[in-house]
């Protein structure tokens, strides 16, 4: 059996925070806001993930409210959500994502974010889509107010 998940998270950019996009750090004045380190890239995957198997969404597992999860490092969140795929049954087939970004240029680090997700998911970098496009200066992301990512991705039965 296979099942799809798709998922989309935007964080607000803002001074002082660090970029971090697919669990990599990216050079810049500005960084994304969150309760945890609010690498939008790893969020979308992540709640894919959970979406695929109707598990429900990143708040039920990991609120914003929750000492424990303040300045959380993603890349906890995704494995621990692959992990509960994992532990249904379910194996990631591929994932597709789209990062949305108007001035930050995310083409120089695209291969550092492949191989960043597939080390996490312990997966072949194959199976890992990344683009990027921006808004043509519309709405908040092209007017540089946050970064957003879409992922879509397919999961299948280990049976």
């Amino acid at each position: 059996m296979i099942r799809i998940g798709h998922s989309w998270d935007t964080h607000r950019l803002v001074e002082g925070r660090n970029l971090i996009l697919g669990g990599v750090k990216i050079e810049s004045k500005v960084g994304l806001l969150g309760h945890s380190d609010a690498d939008c890239v790893l969020h979308s995957i992540a709640e894919a993930l959970l979406g695929s198997l109707a598990l429900g969404d990143l708040g039920t597992f990991y609120p914003d409210n929750s000492d424990k999860t303040l300045n959380m490092d993603s890349k906890i969140i995704l494995s621990e959500c692959y992990d509960r795929i994992k532990n249904l049954g379910y194996h990631l087939v591929n994932l597709d994502l789209t990062i949305y970004a108007e001035h930050i240029k995310i083409n120089p680090h695209r291969r550092d974010i492949q191989k960043s997700i597939a080390n996490i998911l312990n997966i072949d970098e194959s199976f890992v889509s990344i683009k990027a496009t921006t808004y043509e200066g519309m709405s908040f992301i092209g007017n540089d107010l946050a970064i957003a990512s879409e992922c879509c991705l397919l999961v299948e039965s280990n049976d």
